[in-house]
């Protein structure tokens, strides 16, 4: 079996484990070890973590990104361990192979002062314009900040995703995980100005997606990041942020308001406490450039 067919079976098996996107993403990386390994005139069976080390430093050459190199290297030892387990080759070759430290960096997000003056903003064009853009576009905002969720989870919406009476957002997540999610009361006012001028753009083709297009399609991810780049230009002094800046802003709040770590956990469907641990080190952060702003011996 040669390596592109078995890239080509590993994608099959990532189908029903993985989101597309990030499906997409591991298939990218295994291609680029793929062309890697056939300049090399290296076959499947004979890979070794030599080859893969190679491989790492070829790129560490062309100046990408730690973050990067991470990945492709979990990528990897993904791909080997479901190899071997299946019989295709006879051992492991990334079994030692290492990744590359990845420095942590706090995420950019916006203050509680500045979302407020977002929502109001977003209102103040919904009320000057009384489009129906302006008015998905606000719900969109709003639903963002309120729940935290992935712009993937946002795009996914259907109608039965939501429970009113227990006031709650159903998603499904990474690796096809569902969570429930609470929705505030400006965020649901918010959707429900939306849905009662939804049949404008609606379409034959729109289904059950909550969230629409100009075209009467699902919304498309793209179109969520520039409707949030958009939005927050009202905002003075306000970062560039796209919807991920947007679950960075919820979750940090939501410490600053007093949420413990656990309940973060679970409404940003984070799978390891490890990764929500990043909002806890912006909460200190910001409590540090405030005393030595205040502070008269700071």
């Amino acid at each position: 079996m040669t390596f592109e067919d078995l890239v080509q079976e590993y994608g099959d098996f990532l189908t029903v484990r993985q989101a597309e996107h990030t499906r997409r993403s591991y298939l990218a990386d295994l291609s680029a070890l793929s062309d890697f390994l056939a300049e090399a005139g290296v076959s499947p069976a004979d890979v070794s973590v030599v080859d893969l080390r190679a491989w790492l430093a070829s790129m560490t050459d062309q100046g990408l990104a730690r973050s990067t190199l991470a990945r492709r290297t979990s990528t990897v030892r993904g791909f080997f361990a479901w190899a071997t387990q299946q019989g295709h080759i006879g051992r492991d070759p990334s079994l030692t192979l290492k990744s590359p430290k990845v420095p942590r960096s706090l995420p950019k997000t916006i203050s509680q002062s500045e979302a407020s003056e977002l929502m109001d903003d977003l209102g103040a064009v919904q009320a000057e314009e009384g489009t129906v853009a302006a008015v998905r576009d606000r719900a969109i905002v709003e639903v963002l900040y309120a729940t935290g969720l992935r712009v993937s989870e946002l795009c996914g919406l259907d109608f039965t995703s939501f429970d009113r009476e227990r006031e709650l957002v159903r998603v499904v997540g990474k690796g096809n995980k569902e969570r429930s999610v609470p929705l505030g009361r400006p965020a649901w006012k918010a959707l429900d100005a939306w849905l009662a001028r939804r049949g404008e753009l609606a379409t034959p083709q729109s289904g059950s997606a909550v969230f629409l297009g100009a075209r009467g399609g699902r919304i498309d991810p793209r179109v969520v990041r520039r409707i949030v780049h958009a939005s927050l230009t009202l905002v003075d002094g306000a970062p560039d942020l796209g919807p991920h800046g947007m679950r960075h802003a919820m979750a940090t709040h939501l410490l600053e308001g007093g949420a413990d770590l656990r309940t973060v956990q679970e409404i940003l469907g984070h799978s390891s406490p490890v990764t929500t641990q990043i909002y806890t080190h912006v909460t200190t952060e910001r409590l540090r450039v405030v005393f030595e702003q205040a502070h008269p011996r700071a």
